[in-house]
């Protein structure tokens, strides 16, 4: 299968199979290709999460959806995959926000004991945790996103998509929150 790489916009539609902060009929939303071990993934989604608060006061909270998908580069990242996976299975157990949130700020530290850990503090069922990690149950789930990545032109993360379309511009609250306003014109 080949891809266009000039590709500009974003192939899989936002749905509700997505994870999803907001609403998913909002008028800006946001789709996001990240890895839980890239350092500039962390930092986009924070600079988003600044910008979606700042002008959550002037846009409402219905206004603004921000979509996580998984682009783990496992090439250059050893354990984004396994991040990626745990990521699953604490949404499983209703946890997915709250585990991207830790994985996001513990990214230096995601070898299997920590991700046993951070599920542990998250009150989730260690034994079905490392039962959906040990049998692989998310796997494909993560893969349906990296190839709809691929689709939409997406080499590597972080990949920013707003409103279906790629976002590239410069990285800084500023610039964020000036595409939200633009997008929601």
């Amino acid at each position: 299968m080949t891809y266009d790489r000039d590709n500009r916009s974003l192939f899989v539609l936002p749905s509700t199979q997505d994870h999803i902060q907001g609403v998913l009929n909002a008028a800006v939303v946001f789709v996001m290709y990240g890895d839980y071990e890239c350092f500039q993934s962390a930092n986009v989604y924070r600079l988003i999460k600044v910008a979606g608060q700042q002008l959550q006061v002037s846009f409402g909270e219905n206004n603004l959806g921000f979509i996580f998908r998984h682009f783990p580069q496992v090439q250059i990242h050893p354990h984004a995959q396994r991040a990626a996976e745990a990521a699953e299975a604490a949404a499983a157990q209703g946890q997915f926000w709250q585990m991207h949130e830790i994985l996001f700020i513990h990214q230096q530290e995601l070898e299997n004991g920590y991700l046993v850990e951070y599920a542990n503090r998250l009150g989730l069922d260690i034994s079905q945790f490392l039962q959906d990690l040990s049998k692989g149950t998310y796997v494909d789930r993560i893969n349906a996103d990296i190839e709809g990545g691929l689709q939409s032109g997406v080499e590597a993360a972080p990949a920013l998509f707003i409103n279906g379309i790629r976002y590239l511009d410069r990285w800084t609250v500023e610039q964020i929150m000036a595409a939200i306003v633009a997008a929601n014109d």
